[in-house]
């Protein structure tokens, strides 16, 4: 058996992802006088109510986590409910619900010890039974989750003592890492079946109201278990989708918090008393998506012309601001394990977008690209660059403006072409097998590849480390030079304070708002 102790979820030091600071020349009297302040204002204090403005929330939220779609329900969940697993602000795995894991020498077989001690916010303790019941939820034909497909390779729970050991089909080395999706809390079960919308979990708040679309307040779970988390003694959560609303309240002191600062006006708005910004750039990335089934986007050439045809430095520049890291056509960004920093990167070459053209029996190409702000802020603009830089090497790009209602139901996945927005995932088989495998219902660009996907099955399975790395190495260079979908960017995640609010040195870059657990992790100074 391959076991896993988890390390300390507790505290972080400085790294890739960290926030930088900067320290002016000081003599060394006022160097220990300001490191003494530094020391004492980063002391985690407990007290006072944060209040938080958030870019998502509308009226069709709900409690159930089965369908939680936008980062407002995702903040909130995660505020209520334990998981079996927390990726760590440093991206590392800790435990949660569960202390330690072992694993068959397969990786097919995994035991999850649960943490003694822990119960749920209306007393009743955390047992085996209420992971397994919480999981089931996810699981069979007719569960509508979107956490079906990551549940659905499960053939079996079962409760050994205080352990839940769960069996997949085929082996995952990655399968802790699934277990912290926010899909995936643990709820109290009842005669083996949850109520996923009572609301009542082992997190860090206790929820005192929900109104969908008008806010969430909390408070303090007096019983929860982790030492120096979980600061504030009550959360307030408001959906403010205005962005110049979402910042004249945190300029004013309506909110304490804000999370997708507009970037058109980050610069001026950084420049206010009392207001800190704060990006991170991990695994969200923008996208153009291409349906290769349909003609011309099932010849690769016309793929890699479209690659070479986009100036990735200015799309990033004008965007994103330089918020952000040039992407090489593939979904894997540095803050991942397996990175492969040495791929070639693509970059904008007309001669070389046009050699694919005739590689593809094409003097010319004419094709629409769809768009919206819904895809993400600034898509539109982002394809009318690429229209015209697209020009020099003969391909004539049409922007269709397509109206941001209904852009996820009728246009993604739907028409030819598309700017997409994603997240991103912790893991490299999780995003693979999220959006790239054969067959996925989020393979967005409807590819196909019968190497990627004998890699994707086998590097799953892999627990070797240096083997797994050159395995997505491989799939990585795939991806980027045979997939259907142009990455031109890692967007950061650009969120704002007020300077009464502290949060560690190392901040998530899993998700925003420090990996959805801002309310958790951070604290007054």
């Amino acid at each position: 058996m391959h076991r896993f102790l988890s390390p300390s979820p507790i505290g972080s030091g400085l790294s890739r992802r960290g926030v930088l600071r900067g320290t002016t020349a000081l003599g060394a009297a006022a160097l220990a006088s300001q490191a003494s302040m530094n020391q004492a204002a980063a002391q985690p204090k407990r007290g006072g109510t944060l209040r938080v403005g958030m870019a998502h929330g509308n009226t069709n939220d709900n409690l159930d986590p089965g369908v939680w779609n936008n980062a407002y329900t995702q903040v909130q969940g995660t505020a209520i409910h334990g998981f079996l697993t927390e990726v760590a602000a440093d991206g590392s795995l800790v435990g949660e619900v569960a202390e330690s894991w072992e694993a068959s020498p397969d990786a097919t077989v995994w035991t999850f010890k649960l943490r003694s001690g822990l119960t749920f916010h209306n007393g009743k303790p955390v047992t085996p039974d209420d992971v397994i019941a919480s999981i089931n939820y996810h699981r069979g034909e007719d569960s509508t989750s979107a956490a079906g497909p990551f549940v659905k390779p499960i053939t079996a729970l079962k409760a050994d003592g205080d352990a839940v050991v769960i069996t997949v089909e085929r082996g995952n080395a990655d399968f802790p890492f699934i277990m912290s999706d926010y899909h995936l809390p643990i709820m109290p079960a009842v005669d083996g079946a949850v109520d996923p919308s009572n609301g009542i979990g082992c997190g860090p708040y206790v929820l005192k109201d929900f109104r969908p679309g008008i806010g969430t307040t909390f408070d303090r779970n007096p019983d929860y278990w982790k030492d120096g988390r979980a600061h504030f003694s009550a959360v307030e959560m408001i959906p403010i989708l205005d962005p110049a609303a979402r910042q004249s309240a945190l300029l004013t002191g309506d909110v304490d918090v804000i999370d997708a600062v507009d970037l058109k006006t980050v610069r001026m708005f950084g420049r206010a008393r009392n207001v800190n910004i704060l990006p991170v750039t991990g695994t969200q990335h923008y996208t153009f998506a291409m349906d290769t089934r349909a003609a011309p986007f099932n010849d690769n050439n016309v793929r890699l012309a479209l690659k070479y045809g986009i100036d990735r430095q200015e799309v990033l520049d004008k965007i994103l601001l330089g918020y952000g890291m040039i992407g090489n056509d593939h979904p894997i960004g540095p803050s991942n394990r397996y990175f492969a920093a040495d791929l070639e990167q693509h970059s904008y070459d007309p001669d070389k977008a046009r050699y694919h053209l005739r590689q593809a029996g094409l003097d010319s190409l004419q094709v629409s690209l769809s768009a919206a702000d819904a895809a993400y802020p600034g898509a539109v603009d982002a394809a009318l660059l690429y229209s015209e830089r697209a020009r020099a090497a003969g391909i004539d790009i049409t922007v269709v403006r397509e109206t941001n209602d209904g852009y996820w139901s009728d246009v993604w996945m739907k028409k030819p072409w598309v700017a997409v927005y994603w997240g991103g995932r912790p893991t490299e088989d999780w995003m693979f097998t999220t959006a790239y495998a054969s067959g996925a219902a989020w393979n967005d660009s409807f590819w196909e590849h019968e190497r990627f996907n004998q890699l994707l099955v086998q590097a799953r399975a892999e627990l070797d480390e240096s083997l797994r790395a050159e395995m997505y190495r491989e799939m990585q260079g795939i991806v980027s030079t045979e997939g259907g979908v142009v990455i031109p960017m890692f967007a950061s995640y650009v969120m704002a304070h007020s300077d009464r609010v502290q949060h560690p040195e190392t901040v998530g870059a899993n998700w925003t708002l420090d990996g959805f657990r801002a309310l958790e992790r951070w604290w007054f100074a």
